[in-house]
């Protein structure tokens, strides 16, 4: 694959060792891992580790964890993956956003780029994603690249002291070619 993918204000790359300092800013915000998946702290060391195992995972073709970077500045504002399950021929979405880049519309931006090539280059079946259900904003981004609401798991991940419910949306390729 030849990267970036683009969109219009949004280059979507691989990740590079020297962006582990900004990701562990952004990704070691307590509002960031306050309603994601993120865990808190997130150390230098934790980010450089992270970014360590992407360039294995793209080549195999499990996971494509993309640093999404402004085109006008270069500043990474947060990250949009998709991880395979090529078995099943599905993909799920994962993405955080840094705080000072919240209602920008980043994340459905490169979410929406992020599905396309999910659909059109990996020719996936299905591409689902979660949030926590107190994350309206994270399924606002699922919603608006079309994926439905499926269901809510109760309970199902313990998070800071308490279980936390999750909302799962989808896509299946025929509603995605409609």
């Amino acid at each position: 694959m030849n990267w970036p993918l683009t969109t219009e204000r949004l280059n979507l790359q691989p990740y590079e060792i020297t962006q582990a300092e900004r990701v562990s800013e952004l990704a070691g915000d307590k509002a960031v891992a306050a309603t994601t998946f993120v865990p808190h702290p997130y150390t230098l060391e934790d980010a450089q580790n992270w970014i360590r195992t992407h360039k294995e995972w793209i080549k195999e073709g499990k996971a494509y964890p993309m640093a999404m970077v402004l085109k006008s500045t270069n500043e990474l504002v947060g990250t949009m993956t998709l991880r395979v399950d090529h078995k099943h021929k599905k993909g799920e979405l994962a993405y955080w956003v840094g705080r000072t880049y919240w209602g920008k519309g980043y994340a459905s931006e490169a979410a929406a780029r992020m599905v396309q090539y999910g659909f059109e280059t990996l020719n996936l079946h299905r591409i689902w994603s979660a949030a926590m259900s107190e994350n309206p904003a994270s399924t606002r981004v699922m919603q608006k690249v079309g994926l439905s609401y499926e269901g809510k798991l109760k309970g199902d991940i313990y998070h800071w002291g308490e279980y936390k419910d999750i909302d799962v949306y989808g896509m299946t390729a025929p509603d995605y070619l409609k």
